[in-house]
């Protein structure tokens, strides 16, 4: 393929069709019903139909049978249960020293996503949640064992749209949750940390597997992985601490992983990506080799917004690994403005420069939407997004390949 690929992070905003169905649910009516499965069809189609419009050429499901892009997670474990946390949370987010240092701020962001992120954590929690308007924690209570039910709705859907499209299921990709992004799960059954980590590891190979044996391309979310950095810094724990934190956890993928060809797997980490300051993200040169050790062809991350955009300036003397494509973000979702396909094209070029034309695909910094009812920009932007995403790609194609780019 003699041109730059276009593809995104997963995540996309839901139809207010689909959104009204979550909104009954989440007041206690049925979750399954056939109107329910024809909307959620309808949204699979439209989303895909959307993306092949906007110019991209490796496509997902936007997401669109998933409540949020974790706590989907927990609806399809067993072992798992939910209890509201009442008034005594204003956010479910961690703590960071981003926090501390910006708190006026964080109100203002908490107070606009606290109705939004309650919606969704009461979806996923139950009525008693509901009705306390409450946020809610999640507990492990007993060993957990992967549902496949759900995921197997969600592949059926999805083949069926790729198939009347004319899209090979093969360049089409589903995501999914990292063992490390089950943050907000709290062990209360296994004995240990390790006990717990590669439980839900084994739970999740079940997930990882139907999804490459289906012929899809499995692409795993690792939002907490680079953030737990300053989230522990700010409760006054080392930096040693959380590389042992972290080092668990990516060995806890990778057995997860076992068995799955790494040409198979996208590994998409960022620094947790809601809105906000994020003045202490950790530097991505300080844990670039605990994502190099992860198992995955291709490596999604962070590098359009402003404070992670010059990190494309490591694989100067970072050596990427033979065979692995990164796949920077060169739009991003912490902005209404769409960026000018001029300026995707330089993204692309000058890191195409460091490591070569094809180890790069174009991609974004995160999903559009983190939830069912969380978005992160307007719909008609996210479209307009990813439509100067494609333009910048094939700009860039252009100058990388000259007339022989395929375009």
């Amino acid at each position: 393929m003699q041109r730059i690929p276009v593809t995104h992070a997963g995540s996309l905003i839901r139809p207010p069709e689909l959104l009204s169905f979550l909104s009954a649910m989440d007041h206690g009516q049925a979750r399954d019903g056939a109107a329910y499965q024809a909307a959620l069809a309808r949204a699979v189609a439209g989303a895909v139909r959307r993306q092949i419009e906007a110019g991209v050429d490796i496509v997902d499901d936007g997401e669109m049978g998933k409540s949020n892009w974790i706590t989907y997670l927990y609806e399809r474990t067993s072992g798992l249960e939910s209890r509201p946390l009442r008034d005594e949370a204003s956010t479910i987010l961690p703590p960071s020293r981003d926090r501390q240092h910006f708190p006026g701020a964080y109100a203002d962001l908490d107070a606009l996503d606290a109705a939004a992120s309650r919606a969704t954590n009461s979806a996923s929690a139950g009525d008693e949640a509901a009705r306390a308007g409450s946020f809610a924690a999640w507990f492990c209570t007993g060993p957990m064992t992967y549902d496949r039910s759900a995921l197997d709705r969600d592949i059926a859907n999805f083949k069926a749209v790729l198939e009347a499209a004319g899209k090979d299921v093969s360049e089409a990709f589903l995501p999914v949750v990292a063992p490390a992004s089950a943050y907000w799960l709290r062990n209360e059954y296994y004995g240990s940390d390790e006990e717990f980590v590669f439980a839900l590891a084994d739970a999740l190979h079940e997930e990882y597997k139907g999804i490459v044996e289906a012929g899809l391309l499995l692409q795993v979310d690792d939002a907490v992985l680079m953030h737990e950095a300053d989230t522990m810094a700010s409760r006054g724990q080392s930096y040693e601490e959380y590389r042992r934190w972290a080092q668990l956890r990516v060995d806890a993928l990778n057995h997860a992983l076992r068995g799955l060809p790494e040409d198979r797997v996208r590994y998409h980490i960022c620094f947790g990506s809601w809105h906000g300051p994020h003045a202490y993200d950790p530097p991505l040169r300080d844990a670039i080799d605990l994502v190099l050790q992860v198992r995955a062809r291709y490596y999604l991350m962070e590098q359009a917004n402003p404070r992670h955009e010059h990190e494309w300036k490591i694989w100067q003397d970072v050596p990427l690994p033979e065979d692995k494509v990164l796949v920077p973000g060169v739009v991003t979702h912490h902005t209404n403005v769409v960026e000018h396909p001029e300026l995707v094209a330089q993204r692309l070029v000058r890191l195409a420069g460091l490591v070569g034309r094809d180890r790069v695909q174009a991609g974004t910094d995160c999903g559009f939407a983190q939830g069912a009812f969380v978005r992160r920009v307007h719909p008609e932007i996210q479209w307009a997004k990813l439509a100067s995403l494609a333009e910048g790609a094939k700009i860039a194609s252009r100058e990388l390949w000259g007339a022989k780019a395929q375009v």
